[in-house]
Order: structure tokens, then sequence, then C-alpha cells
């Protein structure tokens, strides 16, 4: 077996794929010349400087696999191994520590004014008296998202005796407490926090989090880490608060933009920022090129990967059936409310006699897409599900009504049930159930609202009202209800998404119950 090493990797890794494969390292390749060289081999290695578009794929004949040293794969075109039969994998996990470590250095350079008395020093002054700082003990850390990294910033955090709580709604409260955190609602953590640090993906649920109306909610005196993702947090409207004193620090590992050159962050006060250096340590560099050389040794062998990025290739018959099991697990994760507990997936019809387990991972992926930069697949579904303490029931029915197939996925919270069952039809997903309400909705549209409400006249025309003045287009609606005037649910299909104003503009219309936005990617 012949691997290709087209970026620098730590020697640890280059060492142990040379103990069961013939090695080169050429780094800083063009894409023509790395089109050419990549003929010859069975296995690619890169980390984030090479991009390996489609046409390096289909110039790669042999290619069994590509490693990505490190945690995103976003210069490799996933979509195009998938095609090709070629297994791409990661190493999500190789810096979890230096990421933890990293966040906790900031936080002290925000608590002990560090970074201005360093400065200071330099220029020649003794700034002492100015420079008063504060202790971690006793204060309440917020952690948004407590995967990997931010359960173990939490760890740490409590051996500098701080209080610690979280919001993450996809992970259980029995999984929260092994690392001695108290789950509490967003609303709550900022209010409580006297340090806020994130550690979730970007994606549109995500995408300023924390924005002008949440940092609202914090204290003056509060700070904001952001060791996570660019663009989680609205740049802005922090150096914003900054300047005008309604927040106490600020501390940026990552940006929107990359170098930040255009950034308000670079002129605000009370403002720490370092380069994208949460994996910048050499054990993490080592922890992830040892990685991913032992999953490309894996699967060179024959054997699965354990972080293998993209899916074995599916069937042409399983294909539309993948595709509904994660709109299913996403529609009913958006609809639910509180802590997850438990989810418990039904296969019945025709899916009974196939192999579910891609199905399930489909839900899982669904579930935990606002939640997890994973991707999760049928190589790592459970080991994802494992690692958020995540408790999956199965079982099969041949019972499905009027329908050749039905999945029927029901979440389980702290605050109830929210069931949402799909099925295939014609080649094109359909929810056909919403917890006691039956429907038909074809998912060919994107943004969705969902009222529960008490039946009655009027409704319909207010909430149109609310939509066209915010000129959003409906395209479709689904009515459901259990008795006339009594429980009822519609379904609008929109073709823009729904305004957080709007939508409380909405929940204010009198009989109106809840008011939730489903939005499934394009």
């Amino acid at each position: 077996m012949k691997v290709l090493i087209a970026d620098a990797i730590a020697e640890e890794g280059v060492a142990r794929l040379r103990q069961c494969a013939s090695v080169e390292v050429k780094t800083g390749l063009s894409p023509a010349e790395l089109c050419r060289e990549v003929q010859l081999y069975d296995a690619l290695v890169v980390r984030s400087q090479t991009k390996v578009t489609a046409e390096v794929i289909e110039h790669g004949r042999n290619l069994k696999v590509i490693g990505r040293a490190g945690v995103g794969v976003d210069n490799i075109d996933v979509e195009a191994a998938t095609r090709c039969g070629v297994v791409v994998v990661n190493a999500p996990s190789g810096n979890t520590v230096s990421a933890a470590e990293h966040t906790m250095a900031l936080m002290l350079a925000l608590a002990r004014n560090v970074p201005e008395a360093d400065a200071e020093m330099k220029k020649g002054a003794w700034p002492r008296a100015r420079l008063m700082g504060l202790e971690l003990r006793n204060k309440t850390l917020g952690v948004v998202g407590l995967g990997n990294i931010g359960s173990q910033v939490a760890l740490r955090a409590q051996a500098f005796e701080m209080r610690t709580v979280a919001y993450d709604p996809y992970v259980p409260a029995d999984y929260a407490r092994t690392f001695k955190v108290t789950l509490v609602s967003l609303q709550e953590l900022l209010a409580q926090s006297d340090f806020i640090t994130l550690h979730i993906p970007l994606s549109q649920a995500t995408k300023n989090l924390i924005g002008p109306a949440e940092l609202e909610l914090v204290k003056p005196t509060a700070r904001i880490i952001n060791c996570a993702r660019g663009g989680v947090v609205d740049e802005e409207a922090v150096a914003a608060a900054l300047h005008d004193g309604t927040l106490g620090g600020a501390a940026f590992d990552v940006f929107s933009a990359e170098p930040p050159t255009d950034s308000p962050l670079l002129s605000a006060p009370r403002c720490v920022l370092t380069p994208h250096l949460g994996a910048s340590t050499v054990e993490a560099q080592t922890n992830v090129a040892v990685d991913v050389a032992d999953q490309i040794i894996s699967v060179l062998q024959g054997r699965m990967a354990k972080y293998a990025v993209n899916a074995p290739h599916a069937s042409a018959e399983l294909i539309p059936y993948m595709e509904m099991s994660t709109t299913v697990g996403s529609f009913a994760s958006q609809l639910m409310d509180g802590q997850i507990r438990k989810v418990n997936v039904c296969y019945a019809g025709e899916l009974q006699q196939m192999d579910c387990e891609p199905l399930k991972a489909g839900v899982i992926s669904g579930i935990l897409a606002p939640a997890t930069q994973e991707r999760v697949n049928i190589v790592n579904a459970q080991l994802v599900a494992r690692q958020r303490g995540l408790r999956i029931a199965e079982e099969a029915s041949p019972e499905c009504g009027n329908y050749g197939n039905l999945l029927t996925v029901t979440l389980e919270t702290d605050k109830g049930t929210t069931t949402v069952s799909g099925t295939v039809r014609d080649g094109i997903t359909r929810i056909i159930r919403i917890n006691d309400f039956w429907m038909d909705i074809s998912l060919t549209e994107r943004h969705f609202l969902i009222c529960d409400h008490t039946d009655g006249p009027g409704l319909v025309g207010a909430i149109g009202t609310v939509l066209g003045q915010a000129s959003i287009n409906i395209s479709s609606m689904h009515l459901s209800r259990l008795a006339p005037r009594g429980k009822a649910l519609f379904v609008m299909a929109l073709d823009e998404p729904l305004g957080e104003a709007q939508r409380n503009v909405i929940l204010a219309i009198p009989n109106i119950h809840t008011a939730k936005t489903v939005s499934l990617q394009a």
C-alpha cells in the first residue's frame, strides 16, 4: 500500500504509517501536481492547506481513504469522495485538551489583565494599581455546548473552585452530572454567569447565538470567551458592548473572517485576541497525526475507521430512506422542548425488512446536527451518541397504517415527549405525523411554521397578515384537528425563514399556544 502525505504532519504519525505502508511526503504541491501524483497512491493525508477537490479525487483511481489530520474537513470534497467510494477520516478528539487549556488560558488572561500588563511593562510603565484583577474562585462559569471540549473546560474550571452551569439541550441531565455541571436554559446561563465560554459548531441555528438581545441579559462585569467557531458570537455586538461598558471583557481565538483584518474586536477595549491557536500545541498535532494514521491503516487493512466522516456507499434502494431518517430526526429535535433524555426509533412496514443501522445513524445525525461538528454515519453513530450520554431505543413493527414504510422518532425530554413520523412516497420525504396530529406534508420546502392552537375562525388570516407584513410568502398550509374548535395543529411551509420578532407576534395571537420554526438543510 502507498500513502501520500501532502501537508506536514507530526513525525509520529508518519512513523506509524511507515510500519504498514510505503510513505511519501510531498508538501506544497500545486493542484495540477497533486492530480498527477495522487494516481499512484492508496491513501492521501492532508491538514488544512491542501484542497482535495473532486478533480483530485477522480484522478486518485487507487484511492481508498483520505485522512485529515485535524477536525474540520472543509478542504475535502466529501460528496465526491463518497461517490467514488473513498472513505474520509478525521481526528475530532485529538485537540480536545489543547482547546480546553487554551480556553482556560484566555479566561485567566481576562481575569488578571495579562496581555495589557505585558504590553505596558514593555513600554516602561508600571501599571500595578490600575490593573486590578479578580479570582476565578467562587465565580460562575457558563458553558455553552457540553461536548468533548466543553465538558473538559468544566472539569478544569472546577479545579479553580468555579461553579459550572451549562446550556446544551442535546445531552441528558445524568450525563451533565457526571461532570458536576448543572444544566440551565441559555437565558439563565447568560444571567448567572461571570464567565461565558462557547463550544458549539457554526450552523444556521447557532450563527450569532450570542447577539445584542443576549448581551442585554449578561452582567456588565461578565466576560465572554469564544474558542469554538467564528460566527457563533456577534463580533460587532460584543465590540459595542465593550466600548459602552456593558460587558466586562471578551477573548476570541476564532473569527467570522480569518485573518480578522476588519473585525471591530481589533480596536475594542478589554479584549484579548489570539490567531486560532486552540489546537496549536505539539501534543495536539501529535495526537491528530497518530489518530488519522491509525484510521488510515484500519481502512487499508479492510477494517472500519473510528472517525469515518462519510458513510460507506449506500445502495440506491436505501438512499431515499437515509434522507428521510435525517429529516425526521432534525424535524423532531427542532420541535422538542427541554433537556433530552431518550430517543426511540420505530421502523414499520418495509423498513423492518432493511438494514436499519444506517437509518438510526441518520436519525442521530439529524438530532445532533446543531450540537456537534462531527458528521454522524453508520460507522460512528453509536460512538457519538455514547459520548453525549444519549440513550437510543429501537423497535420494529409490521403495522404502518396506509403507508408502505413509516419511520417514527420520539424524543423524551424533561418537559414531555415529541413524536414525528415520516414516510417516503414517490421518492419524496413526507411528514405524516406530529405528536397527536396526522397530516401529509411534502418536504419540498425548507422553512416551516408549526403552531399548536385552539381551532376557530380568523387565526389563519391573523398569521397571514403578520407574514405578509414581513414579506414572507406561504407556499402551502396543512391543518389537523382533534375536534371542531378543539385542539389543532397547522403547519405552514414558507419561502423565507421566519424571524424571531415575527414569531413572537404570532405567539401573542389569542388561541395560539405554541409557535415553532423548523429549517431543513438544502
